[in-house]
């Protein structure tokens, strides 16, 4: 069943326009990480991880992704868990960071999970629909990034946190990484390779949490950085590089190490989704909540530093005149 998450009114500026703001975290009943959202027909879809740990827990609980929409950035309506580590037969384990993507009407679902033993590791794999609610199925029924395919390092985490872009020209990437930075080619299928497995080099302090997306002419690759993690990005005027490192995003998240971002753009507003174990009594490293702040660009294209708040971000909608 779907529910409506309401947000605070603030003020009502005049008889014509009503204003809302949201607070951060912009969720409270349950626990949400490592946003990723998509804009389609004029609406927001924000797809998060669930999470599920106890007080006491010691590691990550995470089954299932979850799934909310917006026409205003304020007020969300939430659809539940849309897909669940259970529908990929290869997989076990946690449900950890994922995007999504459409392409000639299917939509792309990239996720992160650990693979059953046959291959030993952290995987990346990818579902399908034909909505941004679905309903979502496994679109290969294997992994399309396994362990044994990278060796830039000998953890078996470095194939988590997919980012998928697709250029003007058509062409699609698929990002990710833990330690290590890779992306590949995407086939027009959106679930094979096209090419090799490439390491991206140059980003300081790279951990995790690739997210790619583009502003007039420039490119931008923001990543978690560090331990605890900062967010950075780099920019470039080219999908494949090189990447030019421009500095921090946006400080360690309150009461936990790690980081995650999404960056859109909607109704000519650019905005900065991240999760936080901040402003909850019962959060934390393994309870966190996405929030969401406005994004700034300065006149060169670099991003201005990211101001997290409690208030989060505003609506502005018109609304018919009444007497009520």
């Amino acid at each position: 069943m779907r529910s409506f998450i309401k947000p605070l009114v603030v003020a009502v500026a005049s008889c014509c326009a009503a204003f809302t703001q949201a607070a951060n975290p912009i969720f409270t009943d349950v626990f949400t990480a490592d946003p990723a959202a998509m804009v389609h027909d004029g609406k927001v879809y924000l797809y998060t991880g669930h999470d599920e740990a106890k007080d006491n827990t010691k590691f990550f609980e995470m089954h299932d992704w979850l799934v909310y929409s917006s026409d205003d950035m304020v007020n969300w309506e939430a659809h539940g868990p849309l897909l669940k580590v259970k529908d990929f037969k290869w997989a076990k384990g946690d449900a950890w960071a994922s995007q999504i993507i459409e392409r000639d009407g299917k939509f792309y679902w990239y996720i992160t999970a650990r693979h059953n033993d046959t291959k030993p590791g952290f995987a990346i794999g990818v579902a399908v629909g034909d909505s941004p609610l679905g309903p979502f199925k496994d679109a290969r029924g294997k992994a399309l990034i396994t362990n044994d395919m990278t060796t830039a390092t000998k953890n078996d985490w470095d194939d988590i946190d997919p980012s998928v872009w697709i250029d003007d020209d058509g062409q699609a990437y698929l990002f990710w990484g833990n330690t290590k930075a890779y992306y590949a080619k995407l086939k027009k299928n959106m679930i094979e390779l096209d090419g090799p497995i490439v390491e991206i080099k140059g980003l300081p302090e790279f951990t995790e949490a690739i997210w790619i997306h583009k502003h007039q002419d420039n490119f931008y690759l923001s990543y978690a950085m560090g331990f605890p993690e900062k967010i950075g990005y780099a920019m470039s005027k080219n999908i494949n590089g090189p990447w030019e490192y421009k500095g921090i995003l946006n400080e360690v998240a309150g009461n936990t190490p790690t980081n995650h971002q999404a960056i859109i753009t909607f109704n000519d507003k650019h905005y900065f989704i991240y999760h936080t174990g901040a402003g909850r009594p019962d959060g934390g490293q393994f309870r966190r909540s996405v929030s969401i702040d406005e994004l700034f660009y300065n006149p060169d294209g670099t991003i201005k530093r990211i101001v997290m708040t409690s208030e989060g971000v505003s609506a502005n909608k018109a609304v018919k005149n009444s007497k009520k």
